[in-house]
């Protein structure tokens, strides 16, 4: 599929999650207007596959493109707005400091690339972020629609807004245990900004080598579903991010060059 066309599908499918997301008001109209309705809106894994069901059947295009890798490729696994953390998806988590956790499989590359990032990019890398669980994912996203909501939001605009920047509970690479939010040390804000310190400049150049990619490059929110985040790395091994260097593609650009 050519890439305008892969664009303007992605486009199409991102639109309609976030559409998707005002399934969650389906609740009682009298609580509609109060901050916790989110938590009434039940079980989201359900509500989730409600709405990307409902994305499939609309882009049947879409849906012969979805790469669901083997077994073996664990770490190809693609979850992005319109692909959920597969249900039977279980992972061994290993502790690497400062209260984070990651797939055992991709510790000891992670704790290498930190390392040597530490001493040769004039900076001091921090892990912000790695594995969450669906009740953390869950409560990002919540916290997001309420503030936007106390901006002056409604609740299905900031419903809407929330998921550009925050993915919806079930759509996280973050719950995969193989994603990771880096800042430099003296600054952690997750903004443009980052991608100007030391430890960014480093890990751009360097991260392949270590079976990491940055996972939502710059203008490239058409193709990922999420907003360019130059802090979002995502393990998938060392032939696959020297692969996806070299091509100068996307996750999903990738997963489409080489799905059967």
């Amino acid at each position: 599929m050519k890439r305008e066309n892969r664009c303007r599908i992605a486009k199409q499918t991102v639109a309609a999650l976030c559409a998707g997301a005002m399934l969650l008001s389906v609740v009682p109209h009298a609580r509609a207007a109060e901050p916790d309705v989110i938590q009434a809106a039940g079980d989201i894994g359900k509500i989730v596959e409600q709405t990307l069901g409902s994305i499939r059947d609309k882009l049947p295009e879409l849906e012969k493109n979805i790469y669901i890798p083997h077994a073996s490729d664990w770490n190809l696994i693609l979850v992005n707005p319109w692909n959920s953390v597969p249900e039977d998806y279980t992972v061994t988590l290993r502790e690497i400091g400062n209260g984070q956790s990651v797939d055992e499989r991709c510790a000891d590359d992670l704790l290498a690339m930190l390392a040597d990032c530490k001493a040769w990019s004039g900076g001091t890398p921090v892990v912000c972020s790695s594995y969450r669980t669906q009740a953390k994912q869950q409560s990002l996203y919540d916290n997001k629609v309420k503030r936007l909501m106390k901006q002056g939001y409604s609740y299905e605009t900031a419903l809407t807004e929330a998921a550009r920047v925050v993915a919806v509970p079930g759509t996280s690479e973050h719950q995969l245990g193989l994603a990771v939010d880096i800042v430099d040390k003296s600054y952690q804000i997750l903004d443009k900004k980052q991608e100007t310190t030391a430890v960014q400049k480093w890990l751009m150049e360097h991260a392949w080598e270590y079976g990491f990619i940055l996972r939502y490059p710059n203008g490239t929110t058409d193709l990922t579903g999420i907003i360019y985040e130059p802090w979002h790395y995502r393990y998938v091994g060392r032939d696959a991010a020297a692969d996806i260097r070299d091509k100068g593609v996307t996750l999903e650009e990738y997963i489409e060059m080489i799905r059967p």
